[in-house]
């Protein structure tokens, strides 16, 4: 998997980028001070790292409150996963384990 730090600035050209790989996209919103942030944040690097097709976008609500908003995110960590540009597979709040994770992905 590949991890990307993306904000307001930068998450169309990225998310163009890797839907025209065909990857799998899931933003993570979180922040520095939100513990469950970073214990999903190690969770997905857990993932299995032979899944090659799948892209994470780190997106930190502090730095990029409009983002947040756009993607109507209430709670962290907030978690999606998209298979193509208008295809949301998952919406959660809360932390997953790598295996549950894999178990979106397929």
């Amino acid at each position: 998997m590949a991890f990307f730090e993306v904000d307001e600035q930068s998450i169309v050209g990225t998310l163009d980028e890797e839907f025209a790989k065909g990857q799998t996209v899931i933003l993570k919103f979180g922040s520095q001070w939100c513990d469950s942030c970073h214990a999903l944040e190690v969770e997905l690097e857990d993932v299995d790292d032979d899944n090659t097709k799948v892209s994470v976008c780190l997106i930190d609500t502090d730095e990029s409150p409009e983002l947040a908003a756009q993607y109507s995110v209430r709670q962290l960590p907030t978690m999606l996963i998209y298979k193509d540009r208008e295809t949301l597979v998952y919406r959660g709040e809360g932390v997953l384990l790598a295996q549950d994770i894999e178990d979106l992905l397929v």
